[in-house]
């Protein structure tokens, strides 16, 4: 190439055009090899994608035949005749959309392509007998062997494309477009259809463990739920009970396989068509987690932690020791002899009162600062009595005490204090008195079965205030109410409470064991021939004009002539003391009045004659702890003395001058020695045996339930449904409601006698219990 010469430093116009000719040619040649590259680049990325493509694309059709032919099962709605000839087309088509996925899957392809990244790399497909196989299949024309749906092209010429273009990604095309035209043609094949319509179900149900209820289980649940209610418009149950059957006849095969595996005849019974469907529920209510309280349509007994294999028992009382009242006393026993069985986990509940409060209930000025204290207190006095270490938990509710009644009335929701996962079972000492004014969850929707224990007969009371019989008919069919609707049994210790609903009769207290003990040294000494008894006759009660005091000043001032020379040692501290000691000394009776103590106190010991004219009590735990101790008992004929009037020792009257006679024939006379049955009968162990019998305990200790059957699946216990409620069961639960909605309402309650401020616990609660506020415990919003 020639150039200009140059011009004293200047260029001609020749050399400016040469110069850019030389820059746009360059520029034009880098611009081109840099598109050339660009496009390489691009078509590279663009064959590794779809070589990924291809294998998901492959991975995944397989697996939709593999579902396919696996949930091809008689839910779906396919006609009979075509099913078994569409299941095996799927079968046969299976195993060849394996080798297709296998072959285009293999790592020589990734390879075979990479190493021919170039635009001459070509690969074909067939998919003329693919198309030829499912035509075949469809309409009945298929060849028997069909081989080599997809194959390489064997010679390496005739995979490269002269055009320079990728051609290898058409067959996909085409594969993916006829698959689309064959779902398109889904009529005739109804099972694809069923598939692609229900492949969200069936994809939600084949991800749970059991599957959910389908639509006849449904129906028969709503059919069998409703038997009451149709009832009533004509629709007998033998009715529903054929619907049902009909609707979970898909049962009636297994039912009767199951009959002829166990050599009984292949009928299939309703009931057992009803127990499977009760499982069928209580599985699937199992497996979803679901997790509801006792109450509504289902119950689930096994939600108390029973991984130990023990049940959980909590009794709940009105009151604690060093009060030393029976429903302090009783209940605490019965804890710890529930609690030595080693069978059951035993929590003993008991109201914690504030330092104000402590220094009117509890003697001797005797205080606590903490639970703790408490708590220890009530365990030495406990292991001191019995003679063993009882292995049971102390618990504490706020409580405060009502001057007005004399007792101790609980404070917010007492049964929030028991965790859900220990509310197996529930023991109430005096179920009324509990639940006059709670305002909390319903007893026996948190536990699962509830017991409760008459201790008092509050009527007896009430009838001796201003205005008595009005507040006695009141608080008579409240006592019923609340009892009814919170209580699943209840235990009368005598006839001579009230009656009440879902109640029995039996005396399930015993006596302290160091009275059986003081007996039994009693009647050794006398087998020596000492003299045990050295005292006259005593009373020894509380101070209070409704323990029996009225009675025993009436009977000793109309015959007190009858009586020359006859003195009476009485004990009892009380608000009437002063009443009571004014009115003997006024009628000139001989009574010698001490201050109260224990009654196993030694100087207790050497009288021979208890007497106990109260009328009021329900069991007189003085008179049980008397004769246990050897000595004679002079009380009314009345219905809380029947279970003592078996005792030879137990002289009861019916009359004053009645009374006159037994007291004269007791000092007279030495009592008998109590017979080892009778010193069992008086006892905590045969209390406690008493106790589980009739309240039904030992039945529910062993897994035996009335309303509802434990059942056992896969290993698993599951608890049956509870059917349709009964009339009586869905009074109780508007009863129980009627009193949650009273009870609400501070002015309501504060007109029927409630302590200002106890539908709560307060903030001294809070701080001794250490407790959240009740607004954040219970916020107002109820969450």
């Amino acid at each position: 190439m020639n150039f200009p010469a140059m011009n004293n430093g200047r260029q001609t116009p020749a050399m400016e055009t040469a110069a850019d000719s030389s820059s746009s040619a360059f520029s034009f040649i880098s611009k081109g090899w840099r598109e050339v590259r660009d496009s390489a680049d691009a078509d590279l990325r663009l064959m590794k994608d779809r070589a990924n493509s291809f294998k998901n694309i492959a991975a995944s059709f397989d697996r939709e035949i593999e579902n396919l032919i696996y949930s091809a099962t008689p839910t779906f709605t396919v006609p009979p005749i075509r099913q078994s000839s569409e299941i095996e087309f799927m079968k046969k088509l299976h195993p060849k959309m394996s080798e297709f996925r296998r072959v285009y899957s293999a790592p020589e392809i990734s390879r075979k392509v990479m190493e021919k990244c170039g635009p001459r790399a070509n690969l074909g497909i067939e998919l003329s007998r693919i198309r030829s196989t499912i035509a075949a299949e469809v309409f009945g024309t298929v060849e028997e062997d069909m081989k080599g749906i997809i194959e390489f092209n064997k010679v390496r010429s005739e995979k490269l494309n002269e055009e320079g273009q990728f051609g290898e990604w058409e067959p996909i095309r085409v594969l993916k477009t006829r698959f689309r035209e064959f779902e398109k043609k889904n009529s005739t094949v109804e099972i694809f259809a069923g598939f692609k319509k229900n492949e969200f179900v069936e994809k939600v149900k084949s991800s749970l463990e059991v599957p959910p209820l389908d639509v006849p289980e449904l129906l028969a649940v709503l059919v069998r739920q409703s038997g009451p209610f149709l009832d009533q418009f004509g629709i007998r149950r033998n009715l529903c009970d054929k619907i049902v059957e009909n609707l979970c006849s898909k049962w009636k095969n297994q039912l009767v396989l199951r009959s002829l595996v166990a050599g009984e005849p292949p009928a299939v019974d309703p009931d057992k068509i009803s127990d499977e469907l009760d499982l069928r529920i209580a599985s699937v209510l199992q497996s979803t987690g679901h997790c509801s309280e006792r109450g509504g349509s289902w119950t689930d007994f096994m939600k108390p932690d029973v991984t130990d294999g023990k049940r959980h028992v909590a009794i709940v009382t009105t009151a604690s020791l060093p009060w030393m009242t029976g429903t302090a006393v009783n209940p605490l026993f019965r804890a710890a002899y529930l609690a030595k069985s080693a069978k059951q986990k035993v929590t003993l509940l008991v109201p914690w009162l504030c330092r104000s409060d402590q220094e009117l209930v509890y003697p001797n000025n005797l205080t606590f600062g903490s639970p703790e204290e408490q708590e220890n207190y009530i365990r030495n006095w406990l292991e001191e009595s019995v003679g063993f270490k009882a292995d049971f938990r102390i618990s504490f509710y706020p409580g405060k005490f009502s001057r007005e009644r004399r007792s101790i009335i609980p404070a917010g929701d007492t049964s929030q204090f028991i965790p859900s996962k220990n509310a197996d079972i529930a023991i109430l000492e005096e179920p009324e008195h509990l639940n006059w004014y709670h305002h909390g969850k319903r007893w026996t929707d948190k536990f699962n079965h509830v017991v409760g224990i008459v201790h008092t007969n509050y009527l007896e009371y009430i009838k001796r205030e201003k205005n008595g019989a009005l507040q006695a008919f009141f608080v008579k069919h409240i006592n019923n109410l609340v009892t009814r609707a919170h209580c699943h049994r209840v235990l009368r210790l005598s006839a001579a409470t009230q009656d009440m609903p879902k109640s029995v009769i039996c005396n399930v207290h015993g006596v302290n064991p160091k009275f059986l003990k003081i007996g039994e040294k009693v009647a050794a000494e006398r087998e020596l021939g000492q003299q045990a008894f050295s005292k006259g006759a005593y009373f020894l009660g509380k101070m209070v004009w409704a323990k029996g005091y009225k009675e025993l000043i009436d009977l000793l001032a109309k015959h007190k002539n009858d009586l020359n020379g006859f003195k009476l040692d009485v004990y009892g501290n009380g608000e009437d003391a002063h009443e009571v000691q004014s009115t003997a000394k006024r009628l000139d009776l001989n009574l010698n009045f001490q201050k109260g103590r224990d009654h196993a106190d030694d100087s207790l010991q050497g009288y021979k004659v208890f007497i106990n004219p109260s009328v009021s009590d329900v069991l007189c735990t003085a008179t049980a702890e008397a004769l246990a101790m050897g000595k004679f008992v002079v009380c009314a004929d009345h219905p809380s003395n029947e279970f003592f009037s078996s005792f030879p020792n137990c002289l009861t009257y019916k009359t004053p001058e009645d009374f006159v006679a037994k007291v004269k024939e007791a000092l007279a006379n030495e009592p008998q020695p109590l017979t080892p049955e009778q010193r069992y009968n008086l006892s905590w162990e045969a209390a406690t045996k008493r106790f589980i019998e009739y309240s039904e305990l030992d039945r529910i200790l062993n897994n035996e339930y009335s309303a509802t059957t434990i059942r056992k699946s896969n290993g698993k216990a599951i608890a049956r449904s509870v059917s349709m409620p009964t009339l009586s069961e869905m009074v109780d639960g508007g009863i129980a409601f009627a009193h949650y909605c009273l009870t609400g309402n501070e002015f309501l309650r504060l007109c029927t006698g409630a302590i200002p401020g106890t539908r709560d616990y307060g903030r001294q609660h809070c701080k001794d219990l250490h407790l959240l506020p009740p607004q954040v415990e219970s916020p107002i919003y109820g969450w």
